[in-house]
């Protein structure tokens, strides 16, 4: 009895280097050391990206003062106007800052977690479908975008819409393997909250995963179509849930939908973020310039939006240049403008500079990628043996093809997103900023990792009857244009972004010794191995370029040359002395209850809320929502949650709304050295006492 006593403590300890043996293979430790290098990526000098986009840290500061501003995503304290977007994205800020305190690490962090989470779901997803080799890769490829990186370093709302749409596809490819519709269910689940992030963008992965659910799911047609069909609903419920919510409370008992027209959020989401987007769109009306003296002129006219001022930041009085790319530079070799839109529309979009410097770098290899795993799955070839002991011989290589093998599902489900995402971006007729890109970055690194699987695949030899010897497979002649495409690109973006170009030669000369090495079979996972790696030098050095300065938050980007942000508060410190002057002023002269100032537009307003002041915006982001006219500024005005309205700054070329004609018509302007505000110019702020004009406001008209 004692021996036994002695002994069966022994026997777990056998047990526990197998264990760690098991789990630190190859594979498990390249996937560590890829979330590492994401990690880094994401959070280098975090901290000098501020409060980065001010509207919405703006929004969360609001949002963290009652449980009202929180449930409906008011922009302002005092639940004039919403933001633009659903609240999912910033709700998850909100939470953050509850939990570690308003700061501006607290809103950075989690996006930046966001990123590096969607690194490893992606390559969770593929290991068990396409191998280990092409879920390293393409994770890898992941953590090293440009513009994943970028957007992940910044609050946007991003970061979460791709995480949560990267797991929806996950979702559904499980249902799709082992037929539980439950999995299914929860893909459109996460769907929905991907439209409670950003609307109708979380639409864009639906026709992949239905198409992949209706021809590679298990049961007969009726019951995936039966499942097709409960998953639309509840991807539905899902998605309108929080919108039902806000149309059905009474416009007057709920913040103004920002952004829209006709104050609902049905409205905003089909229109200014749905549709509009693809089709094209306007946005916003005319000029309010400054009069001589510092008086706004009473008839703001409306015109075409100009893509100018849409931060508010001022630029330094320096003399710009020509850049590379044709825009001009200032003489820190950054971009004068910081607002970059898509150019024209056409299949080479995104291949030319205003975007190719955000997502192209690898895009040639992935659609060739996409094209070598249709053709691997679809046309399959008889194989003599294997190329020895790869990283996914066990998963990759099936013998079985047809409608269940795991790797159509796959080119469908995450094929098919890469395809739709690429043709929206590339022909869409609004607005398209460079960030929008990130939303492409999984389909494009799941294809160049099921590109690569593919490529050593068809580097296998294969049966042929006339030969009792090997064939060579002609399907691996695809990889040729893959990376002759993708060196051309990559030269491209380097001598347009005037970037890294000694190392063009090196790209050159590895990716021909690359190609020439898969002549020889038994060099094949090298070859293509080694291919990748020279390929992902030029995109991850380019990645840390966001780190070289503090990032412009509402339009994040990676280059050497993309404009930058302005200190703590996103404006330059001069601007930042004259919203000091303008708080110290407005709460040191008896300022209204609820809004101690109005601003025109939410940019300007932002700082001011950031400053801890009870500011607003009557005309919503871009100056120009109606939230407001004459006679309900009156109204506030007369209750006493309104006085001061300070007009100019963001947006102030576009005209404001009705309520901002009241105000230059009716409302005396305060003069600019009683508050020592600054001299009378172009977009300069501008402070109006509105008391005791309440009748006169009343009676402006509308229009």
């Amino acid at each position: 009895m004692s021996s036994q006593v002695q002994r069966s403590p022994a026997a777990p300890a056998r047990s526990t280097p197998i264990a760690w043996r098991q789990a630190l293979t190859p594979p498990h430790l390249a996937l560590v050391a890829i979330l590492a290098l994401s990690a880094v990526l994401n959070t280098v000098k975090l901290s000098q990206n501020a409060w980065s986009n001010t509207f919405y840290s703006a929004s969360v500061k609001s949002m963290l003062g009652s449980l009202h501003n929180f449930v409906f995503a008011s922009f302002d304290p005092g639940g004039l106007v919403t933001i633009d977007k659903p609240p999912l994205g910033v709700w998850v800020q909100v939470a953050s800052a509850k939990l570690f305190g308003f700061e501006p690490l607290s809103l950075l962090l989690p996006e930046a977690i966001i990123g590096t989470l969607t690194v490893l779901a992606l390559y969770l997803i593929l290991a068990r479908r396409l191998g280990a080799l092409a879920a390293l890769a393409a994770a890898l490829t992941l953590a090293v975008f440009p513009v994943f990186v970028a957007v992940s370093r910044a609050n946007g709302v991003d970061p979460l819409l791709v995480l949560l749409l990267v797991l929806a596809c996950g979702a559904a490819l499980r249902s799709i393997d082992g037929g539980r519709v439950a999995w299914l269910l929860a893909a459109g689940a996460l769907i929905g909250l991907a439209f409670n992030t950003k609307t109708l963008a979380a639409y864009l992965a639906v026709p992949s995963i239905a198409l992949g659910y209706l021809v590679c799911a298990p049961g007969g047609w009726r019951r995936r179509l039966l499942a097709l069909v409960a998953a639309g609903l509840v991807m539905g419920a899902v998605s309108f849930s929080w919108i039902a919510l806000v149309e059905l409370t009474p416009a007057h008992q709920r913040p103004f939908v920002g952004s829209s027209t006709d104050n609902t959020e049905i409205g905003l989401t089909f229109e200014y973020n749905g549709f509009g987007r693809v089709e094209g769109e306007v946005g916003g009306p005319g000029n309010v310039s400054i009069r001589p003296g510092g008086t706004v002129p009473a008839a703001p006219h409306r015109a075409a939006a100009r893509p100018s001022t849409r931060t508010g930041a001022r630029r330094p009085p320096e003399k710009p240049s020509a850049g590379a790319t044709g825009s001009k530079l200032l003489h820190n070799g950054r971009y004068v403008n910081p607002i970059a839109f898509g150019g024209k529309v056409g299949p080479l979009r995104l291949f030319k500079s205003k975007l190719n410097g955000q997502g192209a770098w690898l895009l040639p290899f992935a659609i060739f990628g996409l094209l070598a795993l249709a053709w691997q799955v679809l046309a399959p070839l008889p194989r003599q043996r294997t190329l020895g002991r790869g990283l996914d011989d066990r998963r990759s290589h099936r013998s079985s093809i047809g409608r269940r093998d795991s790797r159509l599902a796959t080119l469908i489900v995450l094929g098919g997103w890469f395809a739709v995402e690429l043709v929206v971006l590339s022909y869409s007729k609004g607005i398209v900023h460079p960030y929008y890109i990130s939303a492409l970055a999984p389909g494009a690194a799941a294809m160049v990792g099921a590109g690569l699987s593919a490529f050593l695949d068809f580097a296998r030899p294969i049966e042929d009857r006339r030969d009792p010897r090997s064939a060579s497979d002609p399907r691996l002649l695809l990889i040729v244009p893959a990376v002759v495409g993708t060196v051309a690109a990559q030269i491209a973006i380097l001598e347009q972004q005037d970037y890294l170009q000694w190392f063009v030669p090196f790209l050159i000369v590895g990716a021909a010794v690359g190609l020439l090495a898969l002549a020889v079979r038994r060099l094949a996972l090298p070859a293509v191995t080694f291919l990748l790696a020279v390929l992902l030098v030029a995109p991850t050095a380019y990645a840390t370029t966001t780190w070289l300065a503090p990032a412009e938050g509402t339009f994040p980007a990676a280059g050497p040359h993309e404009a930058i942000g302005f200190g703590l508060y996103g404006v330059e410190e001069k601007a930042m002395r004259e919203n000091r002057k303008l708080v110290a002023y407005v709460d040191s002269h008896r300022p209204a209850s609820r809004w101690s100032v109005l601003a025109d537009a939410s940019p300007t307003a932002a700082p001011l809320i950031l400053l801890g002041s009870r500011a607003g915006a009557l005309g919503g982001y871009g100056a120009s929502d109606p939230v407001l006219d004459g006679r309900s500024l009156a109204r506030l005005i007369a209750r006493g949650e309104a006085r001061y309205v300070v007009l100019g700054g963001a947006y102030a070329d576009r005209g404001g709304n009705a309520a901002t004609a009241a105000v230059l018509h009716d409302c005396p302007q305060v003069p600019h050295d009683a508050w020592h505000g600054p001299a009378p110019g172009p977009r300069v702020l501008v402070l109006f006492d509105c008391l005791g004009r309440e009748r006169a406001l009343e009676a402006h008209p509308r229009g």
